[in-house]
């Protein structure tokens, strides 16, 4: 029977939670790093022991931490990351020109066919590519210089470059978002840009064909339609059918439409998952009961998934990037709590249990099938 690993960032170090098939049975490594932030974990689709880890103190800076083994050992690899030329100005929260300034890796994407090319999303909102497993960093300039990246404006969590899509049925396209500038593709594997963000609607931006400043937290996307792609933002679930030419919102009968990650089902391209929470201030869920929404139909329609959640005075919250899918059949999904708590439900959502409790708070959650 094949096996399962869950890759768990936190706030103080990192954690692998291993299981096989059955995923009933858990064995807990950890933490590794312990007492650094892990903003991001993730393996290579190529090769199932190399592992990437983005490490940030605010004493001792980022660290871009590889493993060769599937986690049992570490090493620091590259860790430069400048930005290209000469890197200009973004606007701060008051609106006022500031210097680009690197702080931390939010996100790490390794190439679907090579280990040894991965892509980092950074704060300030850059993309950057290493071609030598992580050693050396290079931005792909064409971002931040296709024209609107003077205006990028930080959100709430600082201007990052959280989700990194990258498409092996083509090859040259990647989509990227950024809070709070919005959604950005380039089909020439990252030499050209333009925002994808039509349809989007923001409060404080009411031109309805703004082509940024929109806060969108995560996208996803089922391998086997591409151009489908599901998006939570800063208030609305959205959904595009063309790559992100257009968007149209999803939200249908959610309690609220407010939250952070969201996720496909492995073998369903119309089942997707989000977790709302009460608002933009209040980052917890609506009166204290833990409940994921799943929606059969691709959006519009969502039912409360509750079976072995807290259901009265939780008040956690589930990050941009802590919810996975795995790929075994009834699917299994995951998401991490900054309580502290790493569930998992084995069929499709109808029932949870957490694999871990008190858990630093989590940041972010991946999952690898294992031969």
């Amino acid at each position: 029977m094949t096996g399962i690993r869950v890759l768990v960032g936190t706030r103080k170090g990192a954690f692998i939670l291993t299981s096989d098939g059955r995923r009933d049975r858990w064995d807990v490594s950890g933490p590794h790093f312990g007492g650094w932030e892990m903003y991001h974990l993730k393996g290579s689709p190529v090769n199932p022991d190399r592992l990437y880890a983005s490490q940030s103190n605010g004493w001792f800076g980022q660290l871009i931490q590889r493993s060769e083994n599937g986690g049992r050992s570490w090493e620091p690899v590259g860790n430069e990351f400048r930005y290209e030329g000469d890197a200009g100005t973004h606007q701060g929260y008051d609106g006022a020109p500031q210097p680009w300034r690197f702080t931390r890796v939010w996100h790490l994407e390794p190439s679907p066919d090579d280990p040894d090319t991965v892509y980092a999303g950074v704060e300030d909102g850059a993309l950057f590519r290493s071609t030598d497993g992580g050693k050396g960093w290079r931005e792909l300039p064409g971002l931040r210089g296709h024209g609107s990246g003077p205006s990028w404006q930080p959100g709430g969590g600082g201007l990052c470059l959280h989700t990194i899509m990258l498409e092996p049925s083509r090859p040259g396209r990647i989509i990227v978002a950024i809070s709070a500038a919005g959604a950005f593709r380039s089909d020439d594997a990252g030499e050209s840009w333009r925002p994808i963000n039509r349809g989007l609607q923001s409060e404080g931006i009411p031109d309805p064909d703004a082509e940024i400043g929109h806060c969108v937290h995560h996208i996803e996307a089922h391998p086997s339609r591409p151009d489908v792609l599901f998006m939570q933002k800063h208030w609305d679930v959205m959904r595009s059918d063309d790559a992100g030419e257009s968007w149209h919102e999803i939200s249908g009968d959610l309690p609220t439409d407010f939250g952070f990650p969201i996720a496909v089902h492995a073998h369903e391209p119309d089942t997707v998952y989000v977790v709302p929470i009460k608002s933009d201030s209040e980052h917890f869920p609506l009166d204290g009961r833990l409940r994921v929404y799943r929606s059969r139909t691709g959006g519009n329609e969502w039912e409360p998934l509750t079976e072995g959640l807290p259901q009265r005075d939780c008040y956690v919250n589930v990050l941009r990037d802590a919810m996975a899918v795995d790929s075994f059949d009834p699917c299994g999904i995951y998401f991490g709590t900054t309580g502290g708590q790493v569930y998992v439900s084995a069929d499709a959502g109808d029932r949870w249990a957490p694999i871990v409790r008190d858990l630093p708070a989590v940041l972010s959650v991946e999952v690898q099938t294992l031969p």
